[in-house]
């Protein structure tokens, strides 16, 4: 089983060997941070407690999965969060994004659409100290329009198109990763930004496999 600090190494090694798409040579020190506090092992199904710490995606029941160490890492640093921001994350599964989230940011918000996942998450969290996260059981798609506008959002699971929901409520000067694809089949990581005036932007990260956002 490798240590969380073999790890962080091979987290820093995949930054400089994918750099050409990205962009990014080097994660945060940051995100690198809360990579190595957060306990992994704690968000995954005790059978897979060994394998915490491999940079892989693990089955965490219902057809989804906990991602791979470094598309989160990467998903996190792309968002460029400060310690005052709200952020906003669809998909909660394990609550392992969400805790990593909290470690960077002032207020996390997450959306998790079953039900037996949603719960989970909020036992784990708040037994690993991340209480504060708000969870809610609904339609990712939809955001979470009372607390709107967020500073940052990440999408953990793959709709064919944008939801139109999520960019409305994206603050002006606000950054979303999220993977877009066939279930399944090819998909994108983009990011996306809209500037003070409203206007998005969005960019081409990496070609991913998520699982799709129902």
């Amino acid at each position: 089983m490798p240590s969380r600090q073999e790890l962080l190494e091979e987290l820093e090694r995949d930054a400089r060997e994918t750099a050409t798409w990205t962009g990014r040579e080097q994660l945060s020190p940051r995100v690198l941070a809360a990579i190595g506090k957060v306990r992994r092992e704690a968000f995954v199904p005790r059978e897979a407690v060994d394998s915490a710490w491999i940079n892989a995606p693990l089955p965490i029941g219902y057809g989804q999965t906990i991602s791979q160490p470094y598309i989160v890492a990467l998903m996190t640093d792309l968002l460029e969060l400060k310690p005052e921001d709200r952020v906003l994350e669809i998909g909660t599964g394990s609550g392992y994004q969400a805790a990593i989230l909290a470690e960077l940011a002032g207020s996390v918000f997450s959306v998790e659409v079953i039900p037996e996942l949603a719960r989970h998450a909020a036992q784990v969290l708040a037994a690993e100290g991340y209480a504060r996260i708000a969870l809610r059981v609904g339609d990712g798609s939809l955001g979470w329009p009372e607390h709107a506008p967020f500073d940052a959002i990440i999408v953990t699971a793959a709709p064919r198109d944008l939801p139109p929901a999520l960019l409305q409520q994206l603050r002006p000067g606000g950054r979303m990763t999220i993977p877009l694809g066939e279930p399944w089949g090819e998909q994108e990581l983009l990011l996306l930004s809209k500037d003070a005036d409203g206007n998005v932007t969005s960019r081409h990260v990496l070609s991913v496999a998520f699982v799709p956002l129902t």
